[in-house]
């Protein structure tokens, strides 16, 4: 006896694709049947299902967000049939926006556009940049955002100077924050402020879009290895990496000016259908479910590394989610990327903490490698950091360790640790 589950969820659509796929869960009424973990479910507008082979039965179907909510369904699976699971994400404030809000990084629709009150923030990082507080209200006819002037400033910075990319630069923009815009002390050449994206809404949360060679749309001079995003707002800054290029796949970067219940003040999404997705998870630190979409870590990892930065996340999450402590066949394909991006930080680090989880750890090769990895400026990713002032706590006696430790742990605190990529809140201004 057989039956068919077929699953998927369904998204606005801004007529662009917005194909992706997140991880659920079959269970069943039925003590005696087995329950199915860790499905895929093809998200888009419309997706096509994924079909999956149950035993009849009553079924609940459950499907995890990035952000943590999980949505369920009931099914009833009848023998010989196929029976739709459909969950709808449509909700979104705008079309446009329909991949930021699955990936949790803005409310509802719902809760966007009420006029009674601005929404509370569930974290620090969900503050405005600009907007009034939580209990600030307006009056019944108005919008939450006409309480307040919102503006905002995008300067996109395609090549940054490598000195400008070291821990105690970065410290020294929000400790002495300077008489010069951070986007030009940070560019090796001429950074280039963005127009704000002409879409409705998008004066409020702004969503700007990169691709291989830059801001889409725009015609420039070729990248370099470190692209960063300013965005200024009332006095305040956030620098915010871009993980860029990433293959063929568009970044986008949501400014949101409002104050946000689910999301922060500036998040990175990389449109990558296959694990987009993942990254998300990765920075909820549920980095399991990210392994269900990372499925070709090895591949990334033993390839020609034509996309280091996709290798680097798999590489988190393998090094996170295997706890074998002996030699393992990948290991060597975190040396190589750990010696063949010297721009990439992040490759260092993940050697160095593969070093110290090992049954017999190499604690100076580990040691070598934190120092290396601190020396070659911050991370892309901001596990990177986390991990990284892990690895360095691990030598507390150890003069030159305990002052990168130092610095690493004063940045932390100014990085967003909701976010996949590394995302400083510069702390000037009053915001």
């Amino acid at each position: 006896m057989s039956a068919t589950l077929a699953v998927r969820l369904f998204l606005s659509s801004a007529g662009e694709s917005n194909d992706s796929v997140i991880v659920g869960d079959i269970y069943s009424a039925d003590l005696e049947v087995k329950n199915r973990r860790n499905i895929l479910i093809p998200c888009g507008s419309p997706p096509q299902p994924r079909r999956y082979s149950v035993a009849p039965g009553r079924y609940v179907v459950s499907a995890t967000l990035p952000s943590g909510l999980v949505l369920t369904e009931n099914a009833v699976a009848v023998e010989g049939e196929e029976t739709s699971v459909e969950f709808h994400m449509t909700d979104s404030p705008y079309e446009t926006h329909s991949w930021q809000y699955l990936m949790g990084n803005i409310e509802p629709g719902r809760v966007y556009h009420s006029s009674s009150e601005a929404p509370l923030a569930e974290s620090v990082a969900s503050r405005s940049m600009v907007a009034p507080a939580a209990t600030a209200t307006v009056a019944d006819d108005a919008t939450p955002e006409a309480a307040v002037a919102l503006t905002g400033l995008a300067t996109w910075v395609g090549d940054a100077a490598p000195t400008s990319c070291t821990f105690a630069s970065m410290l020294a923009l929000a400790e002495n924050p300077p008489d010069r815009p951070v986007a030009q002390l940070v560019a090796q050449g001429e950074p280039h402020v963005l127009r704000a994206p002409d879409v409705r809404g998008d004066a409020v949360t702004p969503l700007y879009r990169f691709g291989p060679n830059g801001p889409v749309g725009a015609h420039g001079e070729s990248p370099g290895t470190r692209q960063f995003l300013v965005v200024e707002a009332a006095g305040s800054v956030r620098l915010v990496t871009l993980p860029l290029p990433w293959g063929t796949s568009e970044v986008e970067v949501l400014v949101n000016l409002r104050q946000s219940p689910t999301g922060s003040a500036a998040s990175v999404a990389v449109r990558d259908p296959a694990v987009g997705a993942g990254l998300a998870y990765m920075a909820q630190g549920a980095l399991d479910m990210a392994a269900q979409l990372f499925t070709d870590v090895g591949a990334m990892l033993n390839s020609k590394f034509q996309n280091p930065l996709a290798a680097a996340a798999g590489a988190y999450v393998l090094i996170g989610t295997d706890h074998s402590t002996g030699e393992a066949y990948w290991d060597p394909w975190l040396e190589r990327l750990a010696g063949s991006f010297r721009w990439l930080s992040d490759g260092a680090i993940l050697r160095a903490v593969r070093q110290l989880r090992r049954a017999s750890p190499d604690r100076e090769g580990a040691r070598k490698g934190l120092i290396e990895a601190f020396d070659r400026g911050i991370p892309f990713y901001t596990l990177g950091l986390v991990w990284l002032v892990e690895g360095l706590s691990a030598f507390p006696d150890d003069p030159e360790c305990g002052e990168r430790l130092d610095q690493a742990r004063r940045l932390s605190w100014l990085a967003d640790m909701r976010e996949p990529f590394l995302i400083l809140d510069l702390r000037q201004g009053s915001a």
